[in-house]
């Protein structure tokens, strides 16, 4: 197991559930691997682990609350689907507000196990690619001087170059300069582009 695979990892205490599940996720093409402990999956899990987690609430030792808050506390964002068949109306509001993507009772049905763990698999691509842009954006505008991020929240909070300069008292071709930087460090071509990037690493606009 590879941390660019994408793997359904099941953790219930019951060998019966994990067997079932790993039949029905390998017959729809899954890559599943299954526990019968949450201390056997953290030792196991990769700290950058892609796909989801198919998760039992009531076991032995470590409950599934339990790991989910570990999982949050060792950054590894893998979404979860809750499964239980003691579970109810609190119970998944506490899930679904720490983060879970679904919370089912057992026994489920195939056809909406198959949909949770497509659904939890869908987010996990569309969240490691977000984290990824975040980061990236936040290392460009490292390389920003103070000036030139002073300068970047009030181009993104709409001012003109003219309105710059006025309000930091130097001349327009100054700000005009700093902003060519701006737009080579960030490796950009447009103001558009500037501003989605500027909101994606969560710069604070400065408008009139």
């Amino acid at each position: 197991m590879t941390n660019e695979e994408v793997v359904v990892y099941v953790v219930d205490d019951d060998p019966l559930v994990g067997r079932s599940f790993q039949r029905l996720f390998k017959s729809a093409g899954f890559t599943v691997t299954c526990f019968e402990s949450a201390e056997d999956f953290l030792q196991a899990c990769p700290a950058d682990a892609r796909g989801c987690l198919l998760l039992d609430v009531h076991m032995p030792g470590l409950d599934g609350f339990d790991l989910q808050h570990e999982l949050d506390t060792r950054n590894i964002f893998l979404p979860i689907v809750f499964i239980t068949g003691e579970g109810d109306i609190p119970m998944s509001v506490k899930a679904m507000k720490a983060g879970a993507v679904d919370f089912l009772p057992k026994p489920c049905d195939d056809s909406t196990l198959l949909e949770a763990a497509r659904e939890a698999i869908a987010r996990d691509a569309r969240d490691r690619r977000q984290r990824v842009e975040l980061a990236d954006a936040r290392r460009l505008l490292e390389s920003l001087t103070a000036r030139e991020r002073e300068i970047l929240a009030m181009v993104v909070g709409g001012l003109l170059s003219k309105q710059i300069a006025r309000r930091l008292q130097i001349k327009e071709g100054t700000v005009k300069a700093h902003r060519s930087h701006i737009m080579e460090k960030l490796e950009v071509e447009s103001v558009a582009e500037v501003a989605i990037l500027a909101e994606r690493a969560g710069v604070e606009r400065v408008s009139e």
